[in-house]
Protein backbone atom coordinates (compact mmCIF):
# COMPACT_ATOMS: atom_id res chain seq x y z
CA UNK A 1 0.00 0.00 0.00
CA UNK A 2 1.47 3.33 -0.95
CA UNK A 3 2.82 5.13 2.47
CA UNK A 4 -0.45 7.45 4.41
CA UNK A 5 0.42 10.43 4.76
CA UNK A 6 -1.74 12.47 8.00
CA UNK A 7 -2.41 16.02 8.45
CA UNK A 8 -3.79 17.44 11.63
CA UNK A 9 -4.97 20.89 10.96
CA UNK A 10 -6.71 22.86 14.09
CA UNK A 11 -9.69 25.40 13.74
CA UNK A 12 -9.12 28.86 12.28
CA UNK A 13 -11.45 31.91 13.58
CA UNK A 14 -13.74 30.51 10.50
CA UNK A 15 -13.30 26.85 9.56
CA UNK A 16 -13.87 24.46 12.63
CA UNK A 17 -11.35 21.92 11.14
CA UNK A 18 -11.48 18.17 13.00
CA UNK A 19 -9.57 16.37 15.60
CA UNK A 20 -9.41 13.96 13.15
CA UNK A 21 -5.96 14.09 10.44
CA UNK A 22 -6.97 14.70 6.84
CA UNK A 23 -5.40 11.40 4.96
CA UNK A 24 -3.91 11.70 1.89
CA UNK A 25 -2.56 8.14 0.02
CA UNK A 26 0.05 8.89 -3.07
CA UNK A 27 -1.13 6.73 -6.09
CA UNK A 28 -3.54 4.69 -3.84
CA UNK A 29 -6.06 4.83 -6.34
CA UNK A 30 -4.23 3.76 -9.07
CA UNK A 31 -2.85 0.44 -7.44
CA UNK A 32 -6.08 -0.20 -6.64
CA UNK A 33 -8.48 0.52 -9.60
CA UNK A 34 -6.13 1.74 -12.50
CA UNK A 35 -8.25 4.91 -11.99
CA UNK A 36 -11.43 3.52 -14.07
CA UNK A 37 -14.47 4.99 -12.46
CA UNK A 38 -16.54 1.92 -13.26
CA UNK A 39 -13.79 -0.15 -10.83
CA UNK A 40 -13.74 2.98 -7.91
CA UNK A 41 -16.97 2.76 -7.89
CA UNK A 42 -16.96 -0.72 -6.45
CA UNK A 43 -14.18 -0.22 -4.48
CA UNK A 44 -15.85 2.56 -2.40
CA UNK A 45 -19.25 0.79 -2.78
CA UNK A 46 -17.63 -2.34 -1.29
CA UNK A 47 -16.39 -0.49 1.65
CA UNK A 48 -19.61 1.41 2.31
CA UNK A 49 -18.82 4.72 0.62
CA UNK A 50 -21.27 6.43 -2.46
CA UNK A 51 -20.14 8.15 -5.39
CA UNK A 52 -21.74 10.77 -5.90
CA UNK A 53 -20.44 13.50 -8.43
CA UNK A 54 -17.25 13.06 -10.97
CA UNK A 55 -16.41 17.03 -11.25
CA UNK A 56 -13.70 18.67 -14.01
CA UNK A 57 -12.60 21.25 -11.91
CA UNK A 58 -11.48 24.63 -13.35
CA UNK A 59 -8.56 26.65 -12.38
CA UNK A 60 -9.51 27.60 -9.11
CA UNK A 61 -12.89 27.13 -6.52
CA UNK A 62 -13.78 28.88 -3.43
CA UNK A 63 -12.52 26.44 -0.02
CA UNK A 64 -15.13 25.28 1.82
CA UNK A 65 -16.11 22.35 3.80
CA UNK A 66 -18.87 20.11 4.56
CA UNK A 67 -19.98 20.23 8.43
CA UNK A 68 -22.23 17.07 8.09
CA UNK A 69 -20.27 14.48 6.32
CA UNK A 70 -17.10 13.23 6.02
CA UNK A 71 -15.61 12.98 2.33
CA UNK A 72 -13.31 10.90 0.06
CA UNK A 73 -11.89 12.88 -2.92
CA UNK A 74 -10.21 10.61 -4.98
CA UNK A 75 -8.52 11.80 -8.64
CA UNK A 76 -8.80 10.04 -11.82
CA UNK A 77 -7.07 12.38 -14.27
CA UNK A 78 -4.65 15.41 -14.05
CA UNK A 79 -2.83 17.15 -11.49
CA UNK A 80 -3.88 20.57 -9.19
CA UNK A 81 -2.63 21.70 -6.11
CA UNK A 82 -5.58 21.53 -2.83
CA UNK A 83 -5.21 23.86 0.13
CA UNK A 84 -6.55 22.81 3.39
CA UNK A 85 -7.67 23.79 6.49
CA UNK A 86 -8.25 27.51 6.10
CA UNK A 87 -11.11 29.48 4.41
CA UNK A 88 -10.77 32.38 1.83
CA UNK A 89 -11.15 35.63 3.21
CA UNK A 90 -12.47 37.90 -0.32
CA UNK A 91 -14.68 37.08 -3.02
CA UNK A 92 -12.05 37.74 -5.15
CA UNK A 93 -10.78 34.40 -6.55
CA UNK A 94 -7.26 35.48 -7.92
CA UNK A 95 -6.82 37.74 -4.66
CA UNK A 96 -7.91 34.04 -2.39
CA UNK A 97 -5.96 31.82 -4.66
CA UNK A 98 -2.76 33.81 -5.83
CA UNK A 99 -2.83 36.77 -3.28
CA UNK A 100 -3.28 36.98 0.49
CA UNK A 101 -6.78 36.41 1.09
CA UNK A 102 -6.82 33.57 2.95
CA UNK A 103 -6.29 32.69 6.84
CA UNK A 104 -2.67 31.62 7.55
CA UNK A 105 -1.87 28.06 8.05
CA UNK A 106 -3.54 25.26 6.42
CA UNK A 107 -1.48 23.16 4.27
CA UNK A 108 -0.94 22.90 0.04
CA UNK A 109 -0.65 19.43 -1.32
CA UNK A 110 0.01 18.41 -4.86
CA UNK A 111 -2.25 16.05 -5.75
CA UNK A 112 -2.25 13.68 -9.04
CA UNK A 113 -4.22 11.20 -11.11
CA UNK A 114 -4.82 8.28 -7.97
CA UNK A 115 -4.61 10.18 -4.81
CA UNK A 116 -6.97 9.68 -2.49
CA UNK A 117 -7.61 12.10 0.09
CA UNK A 118 -10.33 10.77 2.91
CA UNK A 119 -11.14 14.54 4.61
CA UNK A 120 -12.88 14.69 7.79
CA UNK A 121 -15.91 16.71 8.66
CA UNK A 122 -15.21 20.61 8.79
CA UNK A 123 -11.81 20.48 7.05
CA UNK A 124 -11.81 23.07 4.49
CA UNK A 125 -10.52 22.47 0.88
CA UNK A 126 -9.99 24.77 -2.22
CA UNK A 127 -8.86 22.77 -5.48
CA UNK A 128 -6.58 25.07 -7.75
CA UNK A 129 -3.52 25.44 -9.99
CA UNK A 130 -5.09 22.47 -12.65
CA UNK A 131 -3.69 20.46 -15.43
CA UNK A 132 -4.82 20.51 -18.53
CA UNK A 133 -7.05 23.44 -17.37
CA UNK A 134 -10.67 23.55 -18.70
CA UNK A 135 -13.84 24.49 -17.46
CA UNK A 136 -15.47 23.65 -14.50
CA UNK A 137 -18.21 21.00 -15.23
CA UNK A 138 -20.08 18.19 -13.25
CA UNK A 139 -19.54 15.08 -16.11
CA UNK A 140 -21.85 12.62 -13.82
CA UNK A 141 -25.98 13.19 -14.48
CA UNK A 142 -27.60 14.35 -11.40
CA UNK A 143 -26.74 17.48 -9.28
CA UNK A 144 -23.52 16.50 -7.61
CA UNK A 145 -25.52 14.88 -4.28
CA UNK A 146 -26.34 11.43 -6.11
CA UNK A 147 -25.39 10.06 -9.64
CA UNK A 148 -28.58 9.55 -12.04
CA UNK A 149 -29.52 6.75 -13.70
CA UNK A 150 -31.02 2.45 -13.21
CA UNK A 151 -27.25 1.54 -13.65
CA UNK A 152 -24.64 3.74 -12.09
CA UNK A 153 -21.92 1.51 -12.56
CA UNK A 154 -22.62 1.58 -16.51
CA UNK A 155 -22.98 5.16 -16.41
CA UNK A 156 -19.37 5.75 -15.07
CA UNK A 157 -17.97 3.12 -17.34
CA UNK A 158 -18.88 5.35 -19.97
CA UNK A 159 -17.58 8.18 -19.12
CA UNK A 160 -14.65 10.49 -20.74
CA UNK A 161 -13.31 12.21 -18.54
CA UNK A 162 -10.94 14.90 -19.18
CA UNK A 163 -8.84 17.71 -17.58
CA UNK A 164 -8.37 17.57 -13.97
CA UNK A 165 -10.75 14.91 -12.76
CA UNK A 166 -12.08 13.82 -9.32
CA UNK A 167 -14.79 11.58 -7.80
CA UNK A 168 -16.59 12.40 -4.23
CA UNK A 169 -17.94 9.84 -2.14
CA UNK A 170 -19.45 9.68 1.03
CA UNK A 171 -20.29 7.15 3.96
CA UNK A 172 -23.87 5.92 2.90
CA UNK A 173 -26.87 7.74 4.24
CA UNK A 174 -24.78 11.13 4.65
CA UNK A 175 -26.38 14.31 3.18
CA UNK A 176 -23.41 16.46 2.45
CA UNK A 177 -23.49 20.56 2.92
CA UNK A 178 -21.29 23.03 1.72
CA UNK A 179 -20.24 26.32 3.82
CA UNK A 180 -17.17 29.07 2.93
CA UNK A 181 -16.47 30.01 6.51
CA UNK A 182 -17.79 31.30 9.62
CA UNK A 183 -21.29 29.37 9.95
CA UNK A 184 -19.58 26.83 12.76
CA UNK A 185 -17.57 29.63 14.84
CA UNK A 186 -18.62 28.66 18.36
CA UNK A 187 -17.72 25.95 20.06
CA UNK A 188 -21.22 24.55 20.43
CA UNK A 189 -21.30 24.67 16.33
CA UNK A 190 -18.02 23.52 16.36
CA UNK A 191 -19.04 20.14 17.99
CA UNK A 192 -21.57 19.45 16.07
CA UNK A 193 -19.20 19.20 13.74
CA UNK A 194 -16.87 17.35 14.94
CA UNK A 195 -19.64 14.61 16.31
CA UNK A 196 -19.99 13.17 12.66
CA UNK A 197 -20.19 9.86 13.02
CA UNK A 198 -16.82 7.78 12.43
CA UNK A 199 -17.65 5.63 9.52
CA UNK A 200 -17.10 1.89 9.89
CA UNK A 201 -14.57 1.36 7.23
CA UNK A 202 -12.51 3.26 5.11
CA UNK A 203 -13.21 4.01 1.35
CA UNK A 204 -10.06 2.18 -0.15
CA UNK A 205 -8.61 0.06 2.37
CA UNK A 206 -11.71 -0.92 4.84
CA UNK A 207 -10.86 -2.33 8.06
CA UNK A 208 -7.11 -1.75 7.75
CA UNK A 209 -5.65 -0.51 10.30
CA UNK A 210 -3.46 1.73 8.01
CA UNK A 211 -6.55 3.58 7.43
CA UNK A 212 -9.17 5.53 8.85
CA UNK A 213 -10.38 2.68 11.00
CA UNK A 214 -6.89 3.02 12.95
CA UNK A 215 -5.89 6.50 12.14
CA UNK A 216 -8.60 8.11 13.09
CA UNK A 217 -8.78 7.69 17.07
Amino acid sequence: MAKVKSYTLPPTALIPNSPYPLLHYPGLLAQKTDCNAAKVYDLFTSNGWEPQWIYRYGATQTSHYHSQAHECMAVLTGAATIRFGVADTSDDLEASTHGSSHEDGGVELQARAGDVFVIPAGVSHKTHETSPSAEFKLLTPGDGHYIAGDDVRATLAGLELTGFTMVGAYPKGSAWDSCSGGEHAGEKEKGKVWAVAKPENDPVVGRADDGLVGLWQ
